[in-house]
Formats: structure tokens, C-alpha cells, sequence
């Protein structure tokens, strides 16, 4: 394979507008606001994604019941639920859950006013294999019901059976969120590598990518230019272990993922367009030899504690010796991986001091004596924004939770879903 010149270093839901905690300070620093919360919705059932709509109402997902939307005034309507699903407005028996997979991220469409779409992430049955389909529908005036489905794209991967690794079973390392780009106007879709390790650095499969493409589902014209020859065109970036946040700097426009990482090193990166992350967990190959289920991602010691940094030298989450080019994550959670779920900009002047800062949610999760680390973390980005110069966590006043997913308001608040089961909506004052 011939390689062009790389760009870089080449339900039972109820609604509440009732406070939940008393405002707390967020930090001794100056011009940093007081944080208070309001529990938006609670009931559901493993919230996943969220998405605004241009008059305040918010879309938002259960990983496996569907999609609903939350109107004004807070009541919920339940629009598109899921195979063995009740009380929604249709009923899409192809799409299922199992493990990270099911439905997960939602998108609304920059031209939602004229033309009534909105997308999402789920797994489907409609295929044989099961893949992971981004879907268009329709939403209608009153906002009861959806229509038009379309599928859009219909082959990403989807891990159908159980491996010898940890988390394992099947639906693992899924990615699934959507965000249209406020600058370049196209979708963009992160995926994950399914403990599958031909998928990151493969071309001619949409697994362990970050997908630019239209509402049709077709390439963003640029990406073909940027990728190795003989790629999919509608890959945006590759080489990615599993990507569960995105969000675009608010002046420069440019994405900015999280990215899961293997017993170490979750990190945050700044995209290019074809550019290589760096992952590549094939057996036999720098250094390493034969792996559980042809998977090197979480060796050596699979089943047990050892030091991140050991761990890290051996199966590094970027890969610069393989790789040269790769590009170095702007941030990484001090060679710990503790579950980094989702990424949003403050951008509204309340945030104080924490104008423009990053937002990354954790889920928590603890191994070999390792901390857990369930919060949010606010990452102050450099004037060229290719490291962190600070960061700060946030003192989340309704306290800790496995936080799945961030965005930010029309209001210019923080919106957290948490698989605890609600969402909460964080006001700086």
C-alpha cells in the first residue's frame, strides 16, 4: 500500500426543575463561578447520548430502549424504541443491545429548522453479521414520532462473539458518538477496534475510525486526499483503540477526540485529517509475540495489576516507534485508564476563568490497586492547542457517578448523562 504524505507530524422517566444540591464553590481560584445542579431526568435506563434541538428540547438515547425527546416544558416523548421495547412510537426490531453496543450517540442536523433530521448510532440485526449503522430519521413537527429512516452508513463493526479478554463479551470497544462540526458542517463518527486487532490500521474497514462524512452518509471530499492510498474515503482518521468523545474547539474548529486506553493512558487528541493515532494491538510484531485471541491490547498480564508505565512500554496506546508520524495525544490521564467517556467546550462568559476549557467525563474504572477516578475534568488547552497547560476537576456538586456523556446547552450550561440513570444539568452562577 502506497501512502500519501501525512498532514500531521504527518419510560419510567420522570422530569424535574427542583434543585438537588446547594451551590458549592469549584475552586479558590479567582473568576471561577460557584457550580449548582438540576436533575433534568431521572428513571432511565444507561442514558447514552444527548443533542439539543434549536427550540431547547433535547434528544437523548438509552443504550438499550431507544431514542426519546424531552420537550420544553419537560414532558418526554419516547420516539424510536428498540427490539422488545414498549410505549414508543415505533418500534425498530432490527436494533438490539449487548455489552458497550446498542444505541448510542445522537445528532441533530444543522438545518434541523428546514429540513427535520436527526441521527443516530445502533447496533442492527439487519445485516448478517450484526454491524453498527448510522441511521437518518425524520422528526416530526410535534416532535411524537420520527419517519423516513434512513440508513446512511451500514458496515461498522460490530463484535459478535465473547474473547479471552477483559470486557470481553460481545458489543465491546463500540465507540458510537456523533457530532456535526459547527466549522466544516460534516458528521463525524468515532468507532471502536471490537478486541478485533486487524481493524485499527486497516483502510478498507470503518472500525477504530473517525468518520467525516455528509447527511447522505457519503465522504467529506478532502478525506481521500489526507489517507493512505486505497483507504475508505470516509475515513477521517485511523489507527484509534475506542472513541467515545468529540468535540470542535470553539475558534479554530478542530476536532478533538477521547480515547479509551488499555489498562493506561487514556487520551485526549487533536485530529488531522489522516492522520494515525498510533494503535495497533497485532500479535507477532514490535517486540511482541502471540496474544489471547490474536489481541496484544491489554498485554503483557492481561488478568493483572503491573505498573502502567511497564504496561505502556510494551503495548503503547500510540505507537511512535512502529509509527513515526503518529500523533502524540495532546493529554493523557497520567498512564492511568479509568474510562474516558465524552468531550465538551465551555463556551458561554458564565464559565468565568473556565471559558473555552475542555470538558472530559470519566466512567471510573480501578484496576491492580489503580484508582478509580470517576469525575470530570476541565483541560486548559495551549494558545496553539496541541498540549494542556492545566487541568482542573470539577467539583460536581451532585458528587460522583460513572459519567457517560457531556454537552453543552443552548443555555451555555454542562448537561451530563450518567449510567446511574439520570441527567443532570450543572450551572456556573
Amino acid at each position: 500500500m502506497s501512502q500519501k504524505p501525512s498532514p500531521r507530524a504527518l419510560g419510567a422517566i420522570a422530569a424535574s426543575a427542583l434543585m438537588a444540591a446547594l451551590p458549592i464553590a469549584a475552586s479558590s481560584d479567582t473568576d471561577t463561578p460557584e457550580l449548582k445542579h438540576t436533575t433534568v431526568l431521572s428513571g432511565l435506563e444507561n442514558p447514552w447520548g444527548m443533542a439539543f434541538l434549536p427550540d431547547g428540547a433535547m434528544l437523548f438515547t438509552e443504550k438499550c430502549r431507544g431514542l426519546s425527546v424531552r420537550l420544553p416544558d419537560g414532558d418526554v416523548n419516547k420516539l424510536v424504541g428498540m427490539s422488545d421495547t414498549e410505549d414508543y412510537a415505533t418500534t425498530a426490531d432490527d436494533l438490539f443491545c449487548e455489552g458497550q453496543a446498542g444505541m448510542n450517540g445522537v445528532a441533530v442536523d444543522p438545518d434541523f429548522e428546514e429540513n427535520r433530521a436527526v441521527y443516530v448510532y445502533s447496533a442492527s440485526k439487519k445485516s448478517d453479521p450484526p454491524t453498527n449503522r448510522v441511521i437518518r430519521l425524520t422528526l416530526n413537527e410535534d416532535m411524537s414520532q420520527t419517519s423516513e429512516r434512513t440508513d446512511i452508513i451500514e458496515e461498522i463493526p460490530y463484535k459478535e462473539e465473547a474473547s479471552d479478554h477483559p470486557f470481553g463479551g460481545p458489543g465491546a470497544h463500540n465507540g458510537g458518538r456523533l457530532r456535526f462540526s459547527p466549522d466544516d458542517g460534516f458528521l463525524y463518527v468515532t468507532t471502536g477496534d471490537n478486541h478485533n486487532s486487524q481493524l485499527p490500521q486497516s483502510g478498507d474497514t470503518l472500525g477504530s475510525k473517525v468518520l467525516r462524512i455528509d447527511r447522505d452518509g457519503e465522504a467529506a471530499p478532502d478525506n481521500a486526499e489526507a489517507t493512505p492510498e486505497g483507504f475508505d474515503p470516509r475515513i477521517f482518521t485511523y489507527g484509534h483503540r475506542n472513541v467515545q468523545g468529540i468535540a470542535f474547539h470553539p475558534e479554530t474548529g478542530r476536532p478533538y477526540i477521547t480515547e479509551h486506553g488499555p489498562w493506561h493512558n487514556d487520551e485526549v487528541n487533536a485530529l488531522e485529517a489522516g492522520a494515525n493515532s498510533g494503535w495497533d494491538p497485532r500479535p507477532n510484531m514490535a517486540g511482541r509475540e502471540d496474544c489471547p485471541d490474536d489481541y496484544c491490547g491489554y498485554q503483557p498480564n492481561q488478568g493483572e495489576g503491573m505498573e502502567p508505565e511497564k504496561r505502556d512500554n510494551y503495548m503503547p496506546m500510540t505507537d511512535t516507534d512502529t509509527y513515526p508520524e503518529a500523533m502524540e495525544p495532546v493529554w493523557d490521564n497520567n498512564n492511568l485508564s479509568q474510562g474516558i467517556s465524552s468531550a465538551a467546550f465551555l463556551t458561554d462568559d458564565k464559565w468565568g476563568a473556565w471559558k473555552g476549557r475542555l470538558a472530559v467525563s470519566f466512567l471510573g474504572i480501578g484496576f491492580g490497586g489503580t484508582p478509580t477516578g470517576q469525575r470530570i475534568d476541565l483541560l486548559e488547552l495551549s494558545d496553539d492547542g496541541e498540549s494542556v497547560e492545566d487541568v482542573t476537576e470539577l467539583p460536581a456538586p451532585m458528587g460522583s457517578s460513572r459519567f457517560r456523556a457531556l454537552v453543552v446547552g443552548p443555555d451555555g450550561d454542562l448537561y451530563t448523562a450518567v449510567d446511574e440513570g439520570s441527567i443532570y444539568r450543572i450551572t456556573p452562577e
